[in-house]
């Protein structure tokens, strides 16, 4: 009840600390100096629009902005952490303002971002990607890596929200059906979206979903940092890794086991994802290196292990990599705290 009162005053955290944490790792690092494209999704509460930030519109200087600024907006989440504020300025002088807070209140679910990304640069004849068609999802590998989600129980019905005025739909009982219901929807359509795409596309096994919907208590908790609950939670993460590989059910928006993959576990297709880069970077014209087929695995753990930790982001991406048309494939690496980290072979 406390929590609930606290709430009502201002958010949750301050966000000192974290704004230090990710300030002193980041320094004066800006967006176009990342190892590999990013594509970063936050919403200015100002304009009422999301605002993007991506490494292919650093051209635009006022666009370039401070990594731990982009990191900061991307993290503040309403009621848990203050609204970022903070402007850039190019070489005329030219000043940007920004008001800025989480990007998952309009893409919870990124992973439709990053393919929109890859889309861009394919239609605006991007000399780093091969031309293929821009819509062609069907030669994209896509992993979509959720962050948990509460097991689904009926909270809410009809009978019950008929009555409910403004502050019912805030808060009833504890829950916040507003947030509750937008936060849902707006994941799930991306999922089912893409779901559906690559089933026309007759390339389901292009798109992997990792997502554990059966949380419960403390797990399924936004904000419980005890030692505790994360080492439960990479117990979660290690479980999810050994379990079958499971598709959304377009019926009723639910991830159920695959039937044509219902012999691999999502270990198993991390791996062949990671063995289709590799196998393609072998083609005649790459370079020697080759990607170990540990590399998608090893690189989901960090990361999901830095979100865990301190909040930050991880982001939706693509490898960029050419090939032969027939063979060649994009992967797009997605998760929902709402951000973006490419995850690439380097360019020829």
């Amino acid at each position: 009840m406390m929590r609930i009162f606290r709430s009502m005053s201002g958010p949750f955290y301050d966000g000192k600390h974290l704004h230090e944490v990710v300030r002193e790792k980041l320094g004066s690092i800006r967006l176009h100096q990342t190892l590999t494209n990013v594509v970063i999704p936050t919403f200015d509460i100002k304009w009422l629009q999301p605002t993007i930030f991506s490494s292919y519109e650093v051209k635009n200087k006022t666009m370039d902005a401070l990594l731990s600024d982009i990191c900061i907006s991307t993290t503040a989440a309403p009621t848990y952490l203050p609204a970022h504020y903070f402007r850039t300025e190019d070489c005329q002088g030219n000043i940007k303002e920004f008001n800025l807070i989480d990007g998952g209140v309009a893409a919870n679910n990124p992973a439709l971002i990053a393919i929109g990304e890859v889309s861009k640069q394919i239609f605006k004849q991007n000399p780093d990607f091969f031309p293929i068609k821009p819509m062609d999802y069907g030669r994209f590998l896509v992993i979509s890596l959720g962050t948990g989600s509460s097991k689904f129980e009926v909270n809410y019905n009809s009978q019950k929200a008929k009555s409910w005025g403004v502050l019912d739909w805030l808060l009833v009982g504890g829950s916040t059906p507003l947030v509750d219901i937008f936060t849902q929807a707006s994941a799930d359509m991306v999922d089912i979206h893409i779901a559906a795409v690559f089933k026309v596309l007759h390339s389901e096994q292009n798109y992997l979903r990792i997502q554990d919907d059966t949380l419960q208590g403390t797990l399924a908790s936004l904000d419980v940092a005890t030692r505790d609950n994360l080492e439960k939670l990479a117990n979660v993460g290690e479980m999810l890794l050994n379990k079958p590989v499971s598709r959304t059910n377009l019926e009723t928006g639910h991830m159920v086991p695959a039937c044509n993959d219902s012999e691999m576990t999502n270990k198993e297709a991390l791996r062949r994802f990671a063995k289709l880069l590799s196998d393609e970077k072998r083609i005649p014209g790459h370079r020697n290196e080759v990607l170990s087929v540990d590399c998608i695995s090893v690189a989901i753990d960090a990361y999901t292990r830095v979100v865990n930790l301190c909040q930050l982001p991880l982001y939706g991406i693509h490898s960029a990599t050419r090939a032969d048309p027939l063979y060649w494939m994009r992967v797009i690496l997605a998760s929902d705290c709402g951000a973006a980290i490419e995850m690439g072979i380097p360019q020829l």
